[in-house]
């Protein structure tokens, strides 16, 4: 059983920081890549940022130089450092690792909100 559990999201005001965090815990045996979604109300989940173990690190447009995500690799675990916020970055944010387990497949966390409002 693969658990995901994040946490660090949070009310922000324009141009303020946050910090993801998502763990991984369970009979994980490989994690191939790590990566953070988002999801606003009435929109689709959509990629935010994406880690490839020994790969490219690849960013959504929108995000590209506000946002960097990490991991550290003997915590299996990803962060994601959100900066200069803007209220169109309201939504919740879910991690997710590429794993092998009991096989090769998707885990998804729970999801942590984050909301940028005056």
């Amino acid at each position: 059983q693969v658990q995901l559990v994040e946490s660090g999201g949070g009310l922000v005001q324009p141009g303020g920081s946050l910090r993801l965090s998502c763990a991984a815990s369970g009979s994980i045996f490989t994690i191939y890549a790590m990566g953070w979604y988002r999801q606003a109300p009435g929109k689709q989940r959509e990629l935010v940022a994406a880690m490839p173990s020994g790969g490219v690190t690849n960013y959504a447009d929108s995000v590209k130089g506000r946002f960097t995500i990490s991991r550290d690799n003997a915590m299996n675990s990803v962060y994601l450092q959100m900066n200069s916020l803007k209220p169109e970055d309201t939504a919740v944010y879910y991690c997710k690792i590429d794993a092998w387990s009991t096989g090769r497949r998707d885990y998804w966390g729970q999801g942590t909100q984050v909301t940028v409002s005056s």
